[in-house]
């Protein structure tokens, strides 16, 4: 073999180096790392998954998931993916990036202090979008290298964008003119996951979606779940099969490898995983069918986070440095928002109109007090430094979120409200205060009702939501993007919408994440990823699950017919 080498087959080495990497734990950066699974993220976005699993620990403290390669085709995503995946290749970040994140300026060229981690990064992060550029340039190319590298310690995650698949995108698309969703390509680009899926044939897979794919249908009576589960599943030709495990199994609160899960059984709820926030997704993983018989599994107890503390909105904004919001259509200052507030305090002691006389002159009462504290106190600004948390926040997610490096937070400057809605603000989160929940359209009085034809028609009941202290937030959406109106902060002092940072700590994601792009583009990042905290339980779940399957399976003599081989 290495006189075949010496003589000049590049081809060889190539194939010889990838399988003595995957023998020994040698990942692309040159790190030993025994026992890693690489790791292909599709559709990626900011990286929520991937950062989830990239901080799965054995029981020796060491890393068990490797990102080999992630994909995503928007370019501020993108851009906030790759530097991830740059900091990612240093065990402590460096100091310049903790500079950065606490005194601003412009942002360090990291490909000239840091080429080679910079590099890998690039090798890492891929802006590509899947199902329109030709596999065949490069990305076939690179997914054979991953699997050869890989042998069976290989996974594939990631989920299609979800907005034909959503209730809300469906109710959008419903009143498009010769709308038809069998034309929709959205609905067809898990097509792309399965391809891919079929290239690596990887140990297992991880694919995230929304609840309404549940719903969802091309026709009008074919559930696309349905094919998707038979897609995934390997019924179809050439296809490899695979056991599906549902995370939320309903009957018995365990799963059963040779069961098929109910649809409902993939519907994994996040509050339960410890994360402040209301999301329930679809999380269908799947284990390579041959694994999944070696690992001689029976009755399994599939939800250990069941043991994680509950969290709330109060654990990871109380704290948080306190700020105003911008004026949008007015010279912003702190002088002219505190006018702005004092207005909108004084409209509402002055309510004659709205929700019940009691409840009224209970708002009445409590604006004059804060109208009075006005006066005493010096406004906040609309970025400051600080990091706290609450403190009774639960420790593991504390230990999550928080870096003691830094002094402030990234991504936590406020933007600008009109002044009109910053007394809708101060009147929901006053009544929040009051009654206990988020006013509906019926609780707003005429003096601030806003001047939209729908209004009273009850399809935007609830278009002003608080996300209130002693509960999950509601589900954090791209639409946060838009506007700030079903993303109020509950102290009525700051009468605002959340930040970009408020917002990434109900999805979890580390206080020293930086997200790309302008204020519009984070919020849509934010908005559209998977909470990095539920990721990294889910990868601990498949973790446990591919272990002793692979253990079992690499004393196999029998191949099984079109599966690779482990090396």
């Amino acid at each position: 073999m290495f006189l075949d080498l010496a003589a000049g087959s590049i081809e060889s080495a190539t194939v010889i180096l990838s399988l003595v990497k995957a023998c020994i734990g040698i990942n692309r950066s040159g790190v030993f790392k025994l026992h890693q699974f690489n790791v292909v993220d599709i559709f990626a976005g900011p990286g929520g998954l991937a950062e989830g699993l990239s901080q799965v620990e054995d029981e020796t403290g060491n890393g068990v998931f490797k990102i080999a390669l992630s994909i995503e085709k928007e370019r501020k995503a993108y851009e906030t993916l790759r530097l991830r995946s740059f900091l990612r290749q240093f065990e402590i970040f460096p100091d310049e990036y903790y500079r950065f994140l606490n005194e601003g300026g412009d942002e360090p060229v990291w490909k000239n202090l840091y080429p080679q981690e910079w590099h890998a990064a690039c090798e890492e992060a891929w802006q590509m979008e899947l199902g329109v550029e030709d596999p065949g340039i490069r990305l076939n190319r690179r997914l054979d290298e991953i699997r050869a590298e890989s042998g069976n310690r290989l996974i594939l995650v990631g989920g299609p964008p979800c907005q034909a698949y959503s209730l809300v995108g469906r109710a959008r698309n419903a009143g498009k003119k010769d709308y038809r969703p069998a034309a929709d390509n959205r609905h067809f680009l898990y097509q792309e996951y399965i391809r891919i899926l079929d290239r690596l044939q990887p140990a297992a897979f991880i694919m995230e979606n929304v609840k309404g794919l549940l719903s969802s249908s091309v026709d009008g009576s074919s559930l696309i779940i349905n094919r998707i589960l038979d897609d995934l599943r390997g019924h179809r030709q050439n296809g490899v099969p695979y056991r599906l495990v549902g995370l939320a199994p309903e009957d018995d609160g365990r799963f059963r490898l040779e069961k098929l899960p109910s649809p409902r059984d993939f519907l994994v709820r996040s509050e339960d995983m410890g994360v402040p926030q209301a999301r329930h997704r679809v999380i269908i993983v799947g284990i390579r069918e041959d694994l999944a018989d070696a690992g001689g599994f029976g009755l399994q107890e599939p939800l250990p986070y069941k043991s994680i503390p509950s969290a709330t909105v109060r654990h990871v904004l109380q704290g948080a440095p306190r700020l105003r919001s911008g004026l949008s259509k007015l010279p912003d200052s702190a002088k002219a928002w505190r006018t702005a507030v004092r207005n909108g305090l004084e409209t509402i002691t002055r309510l004659s109109s709205g929700p019940s006389a009691d409840v009224r002159a209970k708002l009445r009462s409590r604006a004059a007090q804060i109208l009075e504290g006005l006066v005493e106190t010096s406004p906040p600004d609309r970025e400051a430094p600080g990091v706290g948390l609450a403190d009774d926040c639960p420790k593991v997610l504390k230990a999550w979120l928080v870096d003691p490096k830094l002094r402030k937070l990234p991504n936590n400057d406020t933007r600008g409200h009109m002044e009109e809605d910053l007394t809708r603000y101060l009147f929901c989160s006053l009544f929040v205060e009051i009654a206990g929940r988020s006013p509906s359209s019926r609780d707003f009085p005429e003096e601030l009702a806003p001047n939209h034809k729908s209004w009273k028609t009850g399809s935007f009941a609830n278009r002003f939501r608080v996300q209130t202290w002693d509960s999950q937030a509601t589900t954090v959406t791209c639409h946060i993007s838009k506007d700030g109106h079903y993303f109020i902060h509950p102290d009525p002092v700051q009468c605002r919408s959340l930040t970009v940072r408020e917002a990434a700590r109900l999805q979890t994601f580390p206080d020293n994440y930086f997200f790309k792009g302008a204020r519009t583009h984070q919020y849509t990042q934010v908005g559209n990823a998977v909470p990095p905290f539920m990721a990294m339980q889910i990868g601990r779940v498949v973790h446990s699950l591919l272990q002793e399957s692979i253990d079992n399976r690499v004393q196999d003599k029998e191949p099984q017919k079109g599966v690779m081989e482990p090396v």
